[in-house]
């Protein structure tokens, strides 16, 4: 990724809240960031730039936590974010034939986007759904007890509600 080749233009005066309320001292850049990346979906250039100057932190450092904590993502997700468990029940019910299944299905891979934009894939290692194993996460909707064919089934679903 080449961070700074970036055309993206965000609304900067949408973070200035989270900034004012929280304040510029180094200790909250995590707070700073979740909170950028509710308002934009992810953590744009620009947008770290901005976090940069205000808070006074070195975009590095601010690379280094993005990247070091799984929860930030620095690239655009689809509107549908596949969180499929890899966790031990999962694991063991089959969760990489399921992987297997939607990967095969959209044509893409773990933390890539399709390019109609509609959805993303990403394996985590537990939802906290032991009991439902197999288990998957489409945004705020969990389904569990799955199987390949059911897994693809939902995304079906999704994209023929998308079209209508």
């Amino acid at each position: 990724m080449n961070f700074y080749n970036s055309n993206i233009d965000s609304d900067l005066t949408l973070i200035e809240p989270t900034l004012e309320n929280l304040g510029d001292a180094p200790e909250n850049l995590i707070s700073v960031l979740q909170s950028a990346q509710e308002i934009y979906g992810y953590l744009p250039t620009d947008v770290i730039i901005h976090i940069s100057q205000r808070m006074c932190v070195p975009v590095t450092k601010i690379i280094g936590v993005a990247t070091f904590y799984s929860q930030f993502r620095l690239t655009p997700i689809g509107k549908y974010l596949i969180m499929l468990c890899k966790g031990t029940a999962c694991h063991v019910n089959g969760a990489d034939g399921i992987y297997d299944a939607i990967s095969e299905h959209l044509g893409i891979k773990d933390n890539e986007t399709t390019d109609d934009g509609l959805f993303t894939i990403k394996c985590v290692a537990c939802l906290g759904c032991c009991s439902l194993s197999p288990v998957m996460m489409i945004n705020d909707d969990t389904y569990g007890t799955l199987t390949p064919q059911k897994a693809v089934d939902i995304l079906k679903t999704l994209a023929e509600e998308e079209k209508q």
